[in-house]
């Protein structure tokens, strides 16, 4: 091989400055991770399917692109922005594109749903972001006690079903995945199904509430224990539903305004969703009061440390870890971060680093102790919430910070900088020529 001529790739950028207070109101679109799972829901029920408070997100795209593949019919901001319709004609097939299955991660809420309404499916191992190892060993496990039968490579699942039959099913884990699979499988088994140690979060609640609505019979919802009394095939109905408002995005506004200082009101917040999160930042110094419709922060002077362990919902979720790390790396003192979830979640400490942050890790732990002020530099975002939170780092940083990899940020985020912009952050996307080597052979 030779160098031949350099040539010019050009890939979007976020450069983000050091931002005076924040100031005004922004308001939260709806959940990413409830929103792609009410969208599979739309496989269950001919008609036409409507969710509005939709987040403009590129997964929400992708997964329209999933269940195109499979039959339905998806059309985007429908007579106004936020309206997503799905129309299940009847016909739909059981085997999804692998280029599709593994580029998201909600993919294997398939699952459930086409062994419901169809009795088998054939999925690639779902994609994501990677934060080490998700097994899938609970969802297949709680199937097969509803009379599932599964092959299963390295690669590639195949199940099927003659009759789904009820079951008491306990959990060794509340995991969010498991729980919807075996909860939209139930809702067409024989009989009647309880999980216990259930996973809580507000989105399994949504999507509980929405077949609720379309017509099958779950009860205890939001607590540990669901029980779900099986209905016939074809006994749900296409409803319209509005997706709740992502917690996830209204703590990135918290934090940015944590970080640079001001008074904002993050409209769409539900205190009741974010209790932990909201009190330890209230133990950090921040000034957080519930409003109607949202939840305000006056952040002034510089921050107090505190420890932070994640755990399952209603505890710290692990999606708000990196935006807390990053305000603990500008706090005043020394705060330890426990991970207990996924292990691997600490690899956008690097990319922290290069900003000065001062944070040592340990297994799953992360010592972080504050430093006055962080620096502009080039980072890249692994993730989906690291891109968002070395975002927010910048607004603290003196000089440009420039982040690279905001594809991720794509997956999750709706107009993550626009928003930023109302309220007074000196922030832009950027298309930034980048100088490659051209190789050739001889």
């Amino acid at each position: 091989m030779l160098l031949g001529d350099l040539y010019l790739l050009s890939m979007d950028r976020i450069v983000v400055q050091r931002s005076g207070p924040l100031a005004g109101e922004v308001q939260v679109p709806g959940a990413k991770n409830s929103v792609l799972k009410l969208m599979v829901a739309s496989l269950y029920g001919e008609g036409t399917h409507e969710l509005t408070n939709v987040p403009a997100i590129s997964d929400v795209k992708t997964m329209g692109k999933l269940l195109e593949s499979l039959g339905l019919t998806v059309e985007h901001g429908v007579g106004e922005s936020g309206v997503l319709r799905l129309t299940n004609s009847g016909t739909i097939a059981t085997v999804a594109p692998p280029e599709l299955v593994t580029s998201i991660r909600a993919s294997i809420n398939l699952l459930g749903p086409l062994l419901a309404c169809r009795g088998r499916v054939r999925l690639d191992m779902p994609g994501g972001d990677d934060f080490g190892s998700r097994p899938i060993d609970m969802h297949v496990a709680g199937l097969t006690a509803m009379g599932v039968r599964f092959d299963i490579n390295d690669n590639a699942l195949s199940a099927e079903v003659d009759h789904l039959i009820g079951a008491h099913i306990t959990l060794d884990f509340p995991s969010v995945g498991a729980t919807e699979n075996l909860l939209t499988a139930a809702v067409h088994a024989d009989g009647t199904t309880t999980i216990s140690n259930a996973a809580r979060e507000p989105e399994v609640a949504d999507l509980c509430d929405l077949l609720v609505e379309m017509g099958a019979k779950i009860t205890g919802i939001g607590s540990a224990c669901l029980t779900i009394e099986g209905v016939p095939r074809g006994a749900l109905h296409p409803v319209t539903h509005a997706v709740i408002p992502d917690r996830i995005q209204a703590a990135t506004y918290l934090a940015a305004t944590a970080i640079a200082g001001g008074d904002v009101i993050v409209r769409g917040a539900r205190p009741q969703d974010m209790q932990v999160l909201l009190s330890r930042m209230n133990d950090m110094g921040l000034e957080i009061t519930a409003v109607p419709g949202g939840v305000r922060i006056v952040s002034q002077g510089r921050m107090r440390a505190v420890d932070i362990q994640t755990l399952p919902y209603p505890g710290l979720a692990t999606d708000y870890k990196p935006l807390l790390v990053t305000m603990l790396a500008v706090a005043e003192g020394m705060g330890v971060v426990t991970e207990n979830l996924y292990p691997g979640r600490f690899r956008y400490v690097e990319e922290l680093s290069k900003l000065g942050a001062d944070i040592r890790t340990d297994g799953h732990h992360a010592i972080v102790r504050g430093v006055e002020g962080l620096r502009g530099a080039g980072v890249v975002a692994p993730d989906i919430r690291a891109g968002a939170a070395l975002v927010v780092a910048g607004l603290a940083a003196q000089g440009r910070t420039v982040i690279s990899g905001i594809e991720h940020i794509d997956r999750g985020y709706d107009d993550l900088v626009g928003r930023l912009v109302g309220l007074g952050a000196l922030i832009e996307r950027v298309d930034i020529p980048v100088t490659q080597p051209q190789f050739f052979a001889n």
